[in-house]
């Protein structure tokens, strides 16, 4: 019997041995698996913080102007609703442009919406010494533009929105004249489609001198 009675104290004594190195294996994995977990977040806040600053410096490559806020009104069955109307010219004065319009419950939301749609539709403007390399003419549903190429130092001459469409691009010297219409948003739509119709200059060729073609005279012996 006291034998007995030895082994089962020695069993008992061996199991806090095993459970004790049990409760260590499982100490050791926890930190593991917590120290992932804080990988994993720092992953991804990391990709959210890329994100932003993307963002931030597309926003600050393009300066942006506001040609028109407008309030509309749409009659519903239960009554009016009302909006606000936004048209957004953007542009990095390197020679690319766009404009953008969009409408939204407050002023923000309608020129937030209308600078991504203008991120969309960029137009790259070809230009020559700060200036258009000819002459257009354009029409956009009621609007007329002319645009004319003008010398160094000669500036912007234009008015309204043709002006900030222009130097949101980069064109330095330019003539132009208004026709037609006179609402804002038509002319900017008539502004950056002539920008879009633009022809790039041809490559200059160099001129080939023919060689000269000596004349022979004979003179007859008398």
């Amino acid at each position: 019997m006291t034998e007995v009675k030895d082994t089962i104290v020695s069993e008992k004594q061996a199991v806090p041995e095993a459970v004790s190195a049990v409760t260590e294996n499982q100490a050791t994995e926890r930190p593991s698996r917590s120290s992932n977990r804080g990988q994993r977040g720092n992953a991804g806040g990391r990709g959210r913080g890329d994100r932003r600053s993307n963002d931030r410096q597309s926003q600050d490559e393009f300066d942006q102007k506001i040609l028109d806020i407008a309030r509309v009104t749409r009659v519903m069955a239960g009554g009016k609703r009302m909006r606000f109307r936004a048209c957004v010219a953007i542009g990095d004065r390197k020679g690319r442009v766009a404009i953008g319009l969009a409408k939204g419950l407050d002023v923000t939301i309608a020129v937030n919406k209308a600078v991504n749609q203008a991120k969309k539709n960029l137009v790259t403007v070809p230009m020559i010494d700060k200036t258009i390399p000819h002459e257009i003419k354009q029409k956009s549903d009621s609007a007329v533009i002319i645009l004319k190429p003008a010398k160094q130092g000669r500036g912007i001459i234009a008015g309204s929105v043709v002006r900030i469409i222009l130097e949101l691009a980069g064109i330095n010297n330019v003539t132009s004249k208004m026709l037609g219409s006179h609402n804002k948003i038509n002319n900017a739509k008539c502004v950056i489609k002539a920008l879009r119709n633009l022809k790039k200059p041809a490559a200059n060729h160099r001129s080939v001198s023919k060689p000269a073609v000596a004349i022979k005279t004979e003179t007859g012996a008398e």
